[in-house]
């Protein structure tokens, strides 16, 4: 059968009901299959096809979630042309980008979408340090910033605001609070800058068409910067076609209809909100419910989650295991029948997390992956027939290999299925590289991430036969124990294995003798109380190896993560290498003057100067560690 002999609806949606039908469905070219050439495209479709669908429903706070504001896929496209007209006069075009510094609100959703259709959405996380910020809105290119205004996040403004000046912006646009009433506040000038709001701008705009030609799949969408686990984050350039066939893969298959209703709580500049929770849905005609400013952050949102669940019937969402670990404790006071896909990603689940959430709910957990350069979702496990220990089957028209790297050549050699090894991905959704200031212009360069199409995810895994990868940790997270290579994914599922054990983390220490020997952090399970001996034991009795079990174990309150949910395993390398220099020093007395630091991700050992300095050269230059006396 050729694509001739089927129904364009049927192309565009085949029946996609479980992992034995992958083959199946990649028989056909994904170009053939009619899906829209950009994402303003989507928004254009969606309000054709549904003008009168409730397209978002956005929060004012989880403690207001009776009241939200409710926009239609008509009203919505109106939105994203008027903001689309006032960034147009203000001098936004094909290649340029508009930064976005804010929290979540209802005003931020079609600013998003008219970024891209005008030019490219830059996002700026707005926790960010800002020496980081303010490098990555340079980086970017952005001379128009668009932020939180004092009203809905007065700290955020000032970053802002600051950012804006230090950068010589053209235009400073503030946003408004979610269904907010009366006169907002007069907003103070800034020396060289137009400062106005967003919605007094867009008033007179333009509702109808967009103001100029649309944009091309081969057309940069979105700059988006990187979990940021190695000093300041990198710009991940994305097509229109990158954005679209992705929010394709991910709605492809049959578990999600038209009717289901979508929660949307993590931050919009993040890859996973802007590809799962607005592209995606946008393409089925789904409506999504908006969690308030703060998204998981926000305490009352999970005092009153299950009430939401079943006000608006929500099907599913998409968090990471912290929050899950939350709403496992949260007493089940509402019908929740309605949910069927909670995804969870970012980060290992732990055991204990996934199945006190099934005791609570009923509802397995669907475990997913993904990367930024990947532009969002590579893989997810099917509901109710999930494959023990992967984090999923891959999307349609992915392709995933393992490979060996030649350290020194850069070589890579293929590995046969089940074979672990470095993860690689190749198809229509692998970024276009990352944004590149050569001094005289910017321009994408994949560099050595990519390689004859296929990224490299920097993941160690297997890939079966039928798609589903089974992660083994970070290739650059490797432990090497006297030239012995551990996975701390191994020690890792060893201490999670413990019922008490709630997260994970291990790393490797500086140590004189090895080079590095494994240490692990963890968290427990509230009421529970276990020292820090019980869990050595318990992972030396459960880790593959002897060398991998950890020579120390800490009991912490919580696991750093990066601003999007991931382990920053940098900080507890740098606290491990802390401690390992304290007790190096413990005789000279400076045990607790010793300070580890990170610049750049490199870690640094600092000790100040005093009549024990020969004893600290002799003492620290026994690792291979970079340190220095300060004064």
């Amino acid at each position: 059968m050729s694509a001739s002999d089927i129904s364009t609806d049927d192309l565009l949606w085949p029946s996609f009901s479980g992992p034995s039908q992958l083959a199946a469905i990649e028989r056909f070219p994904l170009g053939d299959r009619g899906l829209p050439a950009s994402t303003y495209e989507l928004v254009r479709r969606a309000a054709e096809l549904w003008p009168d669908r409730p397209a978002v429903s956005v929060l004012p706070d989880a403690e207001r979630f009776h009241t939200p504001l409710v926009r239609t896929f008509a009203e919505l496209a109106g939105d994203v042309h008027r903001a689309a007209a006032v960034l147009a006069e203000l001098g936004v075009g094909r290649s340029d980008a508009v930064a976005a510094v804010s929290v979540n609100c209802a005003e931020l959703l079609p600013l998003l979408l008219a970024a891209e259709a005008v030019g490219i959405y830059a996002p700026i996380n707005p926790g960010l340090a800002p020496e980081h910020a303010v490098e990555l809105v340079r980086l970017s290119g952005a001379t128009v910033i668009v932020a939180s205004g004092p009203e809905l996040d007065e700290g955020v403004w000032a970053h802002a605001r600051a950012i804006a000046a230090s950068i010589g912006a053209r235009a400073l646009l503030a946003l408004r609070p979610t269904a907010v009433s009366g006169e907002p506040p007069a907003l103070e000038p800034l020396d060289g800058v137009k400062v106005a709001y967003l919605q007094e701008r867009m008033a007179d705009a333009e509702e109808a068409k967009l103001p100029g030609p649309p944009p091309a799949p081969e057309d940069i969408a979105s700059y988006l910067h990187t979990g940021g686990t190695t000093g300041t984050p990198k710009l991940a350039a994305r097509t229109h076609a990158n954005e679209v066939s992705n929010a394709w893969m991910i709605r492809a298959s049959n578990v999600l209809d038209e009717s289901s209703v979508i929660f949307a709580a993590l931050p919009l500049f993040h890859t996973n909100a802007l590809l799962v929770t607005v592209l995606a849905p946008l393409l089925k005609g789904q409506h999504v419910v908006w969690g308030g400013p703060l998204g998981y952050r926000d305490v009352p949102l999970f005092e009153n989650f299950w009430e939401i669940v079943e006000r608006y019937r929500i099907a599913a969402m998409s968090a990471v295991p912290t929050v899950y670990s939350v709403l496992a404790q949260i007493p089940v006071d509402a019908d929740i029948s309605s949910l069927r896909l909670p995804i969870v990603g970012a980060a290992p689940l732990p055991p204990a997390v996934r199945d006190a959430f099934e005791a609570r709910t009923g509802v397995a957990l669907c475990e997913g992956y993904g990367l930024t350069e990947g532009t969002c979702v590579t893989a997810v496990n099917w509901p109710g027939a999930p494959r023990s220990g992967t984090v999923g089957q891959r999307l349609p028209y992915q392709e995933a290999r393992t490979v060996k790297i030649d350290e020194a050549t850069g070589n890579w050699t293929f590995l046969p299925e089940n074979e672990v090894g470095t993860l690689v991905l190749r198809g229509p959704n692998i970024f276009a590289g990352y944004l590149v200031d050569t001094g005289s212009r910017r321009e994408v360069r994949a560099g050595g991430k990519v390689k004859d199409g296929w990224l490299d995810t920097g993941d160690l895994a297997s890939v079966d036969g039928d798609g589903f990868i089974r992660l083994a940790g970070r290739a650059k997270d490797l432990i090497i124990r006297g030239g012995h290579n551990i996975d701390p994914a191994t020690i890792e599922d060893a201490l999670l294995a413990h019922p008490d054990v709630t997260a994970a983390a291990a790393v490797g220490r500086p140590d004189p003798h090895s080079g590095e020997v494994p240490v692990a952090f963890v968290t427990l399970a509230t009421g529970t109380e276990r020292s820090a001996d019980e869990l050595e034991s318990w992972a030396a009795d459960h880790v593959p190896e002897r060398a991998a079990a950890p020579k120390h174990v800490e009991i912490v309150d919580e696991i750093p993560v990066t601003s999007v949910g991931k382990p920053y395993k940098p900080e507890l390398r740098r606290r491990a290498a802390e401690q390992a220099a304290r007790d190096a020093l413990a005789e000279t007395g400076l045990g607790d003057r010793v300070r580890a630091v990170l610049i750049d991700a490199a870690l640094e050992i600092h000790v100040p100067h005093s009549p024990h300095d020969d004893e600290v050269r002799e003492a620290l230059s026994q690792y291979a560690w970079t340190w220095k006396l300060t004064n």
